[in-house]
């Protein structure tokens, strides 16, 4: 064997041993690609081992040494083909498969639109009302949903004279843009407000005997001696009423009237009836304010000119308060219902809703507690049956 014919034997031996693995790191690669590799160093191999065998040399163990060297390297080429050909087919099958199911037709193929609305005759928009609100053959019926909430129980107003006071309404609207809301509103730019506040003050305390008896007669002690208590602490105090420190004692200011009596006594449904120049009332308020009558201080004073002046003050007063809720009057649809709905509400928390309260059934909103929107009383009333001789 020539001197450099061992030194290409091992050279082409490791050739064919490192083809596998850097067909392996090149990238993409197929196992093909490396076999075609491995399939060439293995010829070019087995041509070195035929020129050495050709080769004229007395050295035969350097000669069998090369040959084993060369078989070695073959037989560690083709394993590592068999390995390398193991490793790519598990990734080369699941990616054809994941391609042939993207590209599909059968799998990915929905039903036309044509098709499932063939048998439909319903357009598209009625299929879309009835989707969101139902078909007609569910017989739906909103009244009767038993998902709804219960429905408020508002109670209705009872007007079986509704035409003649809605006559009545008519005539004291025109008497109050005429005469009374005129005078309110002088009276609130000419009359600072402490002054106003005063005035307030008085004829508040005055109401305070009648809202005295009538807690006693409705069973409410406790409310009475507040009332008894707020008339005395006021009037000494507070100078006549004009001032108001049993509100700042924390003595409340909670008025009653007969016709609440009436009321807690079991007059509890009334008919409306709208007075004229005193606007809402009920039946049974009516009757009321003639129990109130021979209570009230201020019609007490003999002197007509003293007592109707003061009534006078006490209804200007009274409208001056209630300035605030013209807007919501003047934007009403039906203003007659408007004002005796919200009287009638107004005045059934009055009578029964400290009673609810106390067992538990309802809470009164802050609203309704304040009597800062008051109807006319019957100390501000000029004529009453149970005047008498003693007015004159």
């Amino acid at each position: 064997m020539r001197p450099h014919a061992l030194p290409l034997a091992l050279a082409l031996a490791l050739a064919a041993h490192t083809a596998p693995a850097l067909a392996q790191d090149a990238t993409p690669a197929l196992p093909g690609d490396s076999a075609g590799l491995i399939i060439d160093a293995a010829a070019l191999a087995a041509a070195a081992q035929a020129s050495a065998d050709g080769a004229v040399d007395a050295n035969a163990p350097v000669q069998t040494d090369s040959a084993r060297a060369l078989a070695s390297a073959e037989a560690a080429a083709t394993e590592a083909a068999a390995v390398d050909a193991a490793q790519a087919a598990p990734h080369e099958a699941p990616s054809l498969d994941y391609a042939v199911a993207q590209v599909d037709p059968a799998a990915t193929a929905a039903p036309p639109p044509a098709a499932a609305a063939s048998d439909d005759p319903r357009t598209d928009a009625e299929r879309d009302f009835d989707a969101l609100y139902g078909s007609p053959q569910q017989e739906y019926n909103p009244v009767a949903d038993p998902t709804l909430p219960a429905p408020a129980n508002v109670p209705g107003g009872y007007d079986p004279w509704e035409k003649y006071n809605r006559k009545m309404h008519r005539f004291n609207n025109a008497v109050d843009r005429g005469v009374a809301k005129p005078l309110a509103r002088a009276y609130t730019k000419v009359v600072p407000r402490p002054v106003r506040l005063g005035v307030s003050n008085f004829f508040n305390n005055l109401g305070q005997p009648v809202s005295m008896v009538n807690a006693l007669l409705q069973g409410k002690p406790k409310q009475a001696a507040q009332s008894l208590g707020r008339f005395a602490l006021n009037t000494t105090l507070g100078i006549g009423g004009i001032f108001d420190p049993a509100t700042a004692a924390k003595l409340p200011n909670r008025s009653e009237d007969f016709g609440q009596t009436l009321g807690v006594w079991g007059w509890k449904r009334s008919r409306y009836l709208e007075l004229p120049f005193f606007g809402p009332r009920t039946v049974r308020d009516a009757f009321g304010a003639v129990g109130d009558a021979p209570l009230s201080p201020l019609r007490r004073i003999e002197r007509d000119r003293i007592r109707i002046g003061l009534q006078g003050l006490q209804l200007v007063d009274i409208r001056a308060q209630l300035l605030p809720l013209d807007n919501l009057r003047e934007g009403a649809e039906d203003e007659y219902a408007l004002v005796r709905d919200s009287w009638m509400q107004r005045r059934d928390y009055q009578i029964f809703g400290d009673r609810l309260e106390k067992n538990g059934e309802t809470q009164l909103p802050d609203y309704l507690q304040d009597d800062s929107n008051p109807s006319v009383p019957a100390n501000a009333m000029p004529v009453m049956p149970t005047d008498g001789a003693g007015v004159r």
